[in-house]
């Protein structure tokens, strides 16, 4: 279940018990209009709380994270946000059609490695290059460019600088395509172990059945016949 999902959740069905708490404060209790309305929010708000460090403890558990490891995850996965957010801003800046391809692959990738690793925490430890430095790389060196590339007056030195940066920006969507591969290496090691035995059940079933004491070679020699 994703993170939208988990607070959908939440809000369903913390909502109907605040309802349910103000009912109650309000006429069995009788503590008017605006305490019955501020302890039911109260409610809400432990609930809402309660809830959340439950399904967080749930996730935890399912991907054998400490505490300290699957809040560090969040907090880089909420840093790497913020750096993608600083990628989608360089869109307008860029004056080439090739180098706006450039920016979405970039785009592309980081967002499926980041929804990869929300998906299932553990699959941080498979993307540290790209969460610790080729993310932050390709936000320096697109925000230069762009800053360069702006500039109404280009000497040869700065020709060279931004033809190399392109270079560099394109060698690093080809390392985020490697970090993808990276993040899913183990999803497709799975994929092909599940494969192996449903065509070994498959081939199990396809066997077949045989007349008591009959033999593969009279069953042969009767097909023939």
């Amino acid at each position: 279940m994703s993170e939208v999902a988990h607070s959908f959740f939440r809000h369903f069905l913390n909502i109907p018990i605040m309802v349910s708490s103000w009912f109650i404060f309000f006429f069995s209790f009788g503590s008017g209009f605006f305490l019955s309305s501020a302890l039911g929010l109260g409610v809400y708000l432990v609930s809402n709380i309660s809830i959340k460090k439950l399904q967080q403890h749930r996730i935890m558990k399912k991907h054998q994270l400490t505490h300290s490891e699957y809040f560090f995850i969040q907090n880089q996965l909420k840093e790497a946000n913020k750096k993608v957010r600083t990628l989608n801003s360089q869109y307008l800046k860029v004056r080439s059609i090739s180098s706006f391809k450039q920016l979405f692959e970039m785009n592309r990738l980081a967002k499926r490695i980041i929804s990869l690793v929300k998906g299932n925490p553990r699959k941080f430890y498979q993307a540290e290059n790209f969460f610790y430095a080729h993310l932050d790389s390709a936000v320096e060196l697109t925000s230069k460019y762009s800053l360069l590339v702006a500039q109404p007056v280009k000497n040869s030195d700065m020709k060279f600088a931004l033809q190399d940066t392109r270079d560099t920006l394109q060698a690093i969507n080809i390392v985020m395509e490697e970090d993808l591969k990276d993040v899913l290496a183990s999803d497709i090691e799975q994929l092909k172990m599940e494969l192996d035995f449903a065509k070994l059940s498959v081939g199990v079933k396809e066997r077949p059945l045989y007349v008591k004491g009959e033999s593969e070679d009279e069953r042969k020699t009767s097909e023939f016949k």
